[in-house]
C-alpha cells in the first residue's frame, strides 16, 4: 500500500496569511477572532489552545476598550469597523488581499452609480447567501446588492435596468460562466437594450484546484478527502473529487478513519491511497490522517 498527500491541497494564500497573523499576534497578548478563523474545527481548536478566543458580533459590541480583534481572511462589512472604532477596539485586519480588492471594486461601483435615479443600478453578487465573504461584499453597497447563487434565482433581477455582476472569490468558474450566459439569454428574451457589466472576480488560485484535485483523485485507487463540516469550499471540492473518483470518502478528523478501513482491508499490497483537502484544510491534519492509516497497518 502507498499513501500520498496531494501537494496542491491545504490552506490557500489568504488563509495562510491569516493563520500566520494569529500566531504572531498571540505572542503579543490576548487576541479575539471575529468568527472561526477558518472553517475547520480541528484548526480552530489548535489556535484556541494557544490562546485565541473566538467571538461573534454580539460579543464585539460588549468587548471592553483596547481589546484586540482579528478579522479573518473572509473580510468584513464597513459596519464591523465602525463598531470597533466606537468601542475603542484595536483591529488586526487579516482580510485576504484578493477579497479586499474585490470589496474596493464593489464599493467603487456602488458609489459611482448609487445616485443614478433614471436607471437605478443592480449590483449582483454571484455567491452563497449568508457566507462570511458575501456579507462583507454586501456591506460595501449598504446591503443593496442582490445575491444570486444559481440561474434559478434570476427572477429577482429587473432586466430593463443596468446590471453590474461580481463573484464571490471562491465560486466555480464554470458556474459563473453559466450564470453570465443565462443573464444574456434573459436580456434577449426581455428584448432589453442593456449590456451587463461583468466582472470575473473568482480567485484563480482556488479555482485552479479543481482540475489539480481531480487529476490527483484519478491517480489513486481510493481517496480520503479531509475537510471541515462547516466549509462550503470543502463540500464543493469533495463533489469534484467524487466525480473524478467515486471511491472518495469525506473525513473531518483522523478519528473517523478506523470506520473506513473495510474499504481497503484485504486489498492488494499495491493499493494507492490519496489524501487531499479543501483550501481550509491544514496540512498537519492531512499528515495526521496519513499517520492514522499507517498506524492501522501495523496493528
Amino acid at each position: 500500500m502507498t499513501i500520498s498527500i496531494d501537494s496542491n491541497s491545504g490552506f490557500c494564500f489568504g488563509v495562510t496569511r491569516a493563520i500566520t497573523a494569529v500566531e504572531g499576534e498571540l505572542e503579543k497578548g490576548p487576541l479575539c477572532c471575529l468568527g472561526d478563523i477558518v472553517h475547520n474545527g480541528q484548526e480552530v481548536a489548535r489556535l484556541e489552545n494557544l490562546g485565541l478566543a473566538t467571538i461573534d458580533y454580539d460579543d464585539l459590541r460588549t468587548l471592553p476598550a483596547h481589546s484586540r480583534v482579528l478579522l479573518r481572511a473572509h473580510g468584513e462589512p464597513p459596519s464591523t469597523y465602525w463598531i470597533a472604532q466606537q468601542r475603542g477596539i484595536e483591529i488586526i485586519d487579516a482580510t485576504c488581499p484578493v477579497v479586499k480588492k474585490l470589496q474596493d471594486r464593489i464599493r467603487a461601483c456602488y458609489e459611482q452609480h448609487k445616485n443614478d435615479e433614471a436607471q437605478p443600478p443592480q449590483i449582483v453578487i454571484y455567491g452563497k447567501p449568508g457566507h462570511a465573504e458575501v456579507i462583507g461584499l454586501q456591506g460595501q453597497t449598504n446591503n443593496t446588492a442582490v445575491v444570486i447563487e444559481s440561474p434559478d434565482q434570476l427572477d429577482r433581477l429587473d432586466f430593463t435596468r443596468p446590471i453590474y455582476l461580481f463573484s464571490q472569490t471562491t465560486k466555480s468558474v464554470e458556474g459563473f460562466r453559466h450564470l453570465v450566459e443565462t443573464i444574456q439569454s434573459q436580456i434577449t428574451n426581455h428584448k432589453s437594450q442593456i449590456v451587463p457589466e461583468v466582472h470575473d472576480t473568482i480567485c484563480r488560485n482556488v479555482a485552479n484546484r479543481v482540475k489539480e484535485l481531480q487529476d490527483f483523485a484519478r491517480a489513486n485507487d481510493l481517496v480520503l478527502f479531509v475537510g471541515g463540516t462547516k466549509s462550503s469550499n470543502a463540500r464543493v471540492l469533495y463533489k469534484q473529487c467524487v466525480e473524478a473518483n467515486p471511491n472518495t470518502f469525506f473525513v473531518s478528523s483522523p478519528d473517523e478513519i478506523n470506520s473506513l478501513r473495510t474499504k481497503w482491508s484485504g486489498s492488494e499490497s499495491d493499493l494507492k491511497i490519496g489524501i487531499c483537502g479543501a483550501t481550509s484544510t491544514p496540512l498537519w491534519l492531512m499528515k495526521e490522517c496519513k499517520k492514522q492509516i499507517e498506524y492501522g497497518q501495523q496493528d
